[in-house]
């Protein structure tokens, strides 16, 4: 089993690892987009205002577009230590064992999916930034990204948000939606909140002896964790809440 996870806009300074080498990630047939995308960027920083629009930055995060110039030279960090805000706290990636870590995948718009262990750099670029010339990455990513995606041997756990799965699809991933249960039995969508719920069902995920190789099995684990999860569809689940 796979979880993969979506990125995180907020991202953890620094690293100790030496600077970026695209051979170095999982996936190298995705290696040809991810240097010229990179390239990209790293030229793109030297525009601030061309960076602050294609990147969707205010002049308060200039240090986002001074991190893109250094792409090629900056220290890196395994994925799983790059990425921050509530899903990754929740996930608590630091207390998994090495082979939990091995289990986790991330979406990415620079690199399209990293092992939560290859080392990267911090960088801005999201799936919704639209490169001078490129505009939407979605026909970037999509035909290098896809077949990757659809030739996983693994069965897939996809809880990536809406702009990362559009990238491409997971072809029989189970995915996982997260709701709110009032007193009276009604149901609302959960916003923000639902980044730390996924965090807690990728962690239970990434941490479990067993193998799950469909939607039920995926079920199992997390109900057996003490998760209120239903089945919504043939590969879809929800998870409950209460609000």
């Amino acid at each position: 089993m796979l979880v993969v996870l979506p990125p995180s806009e907020t991202k953890a300074s620094g690293g100790r690892g030496a600077p970026l080498d695209l051979d170095a990630l999982s996936f190298p047939t995705l290696n040809p987009v991810r240097h010229a995308l990179v390239d990209e960027v790293v030229a793109l920083a030297a525009d601030v205002p061309a960076s602050r629009a294609a990147l969707d930055v205010s002049g308060h995060q200039d240090d986002e577009i001074a991190r893109n110039a250094v792409l090629w030279t900056a220290p890196t960090t395994p994925a799983l230590r790059r990425y921050t805000g509530v899903l990754y706290d929740a996930l608590d990636a630091r207390s998994l064992t090495t082979a939990a870590r091995r289990r986790i995948a991330v979406c990415s718009a620079l690199f399209g999916l990293v092992m939560g262990t290859d080392p990267i750099p911090a960088y801005r670029l999201s799936a919704g930034s639209a490169l001078p010339g490129r505009g939407g990455l979605r026909t970037v990513w999509r035909p290098v990204l896809g077949p990757v995606l659809a030739g996983l041997d693994e069965h897939v756990v996809d809880l990536r948000s809406g702009g990362y799965a559009a990238l491409a699809p997971a072809p029989g991933a189970t995915t996982l939606d997260v709701v709110s249960e009032g007193p009276d039995g009604a149901r609302t969508t959960v916003s923000h909140a639902n980044k730390t719920f996924k965090g807690h069902a990728a962690r239970v995920l990434a941490s479990t002896r067993r193998r799950p190789k469909d939607t039920g099995g995926v079920l199992a684990v997390l109900a057996d964790a003490g998760l209120r999860v239903e089945r919504a569809g043939e590969t879809s689940l929800v998870l409950v809440v209460p609000r």
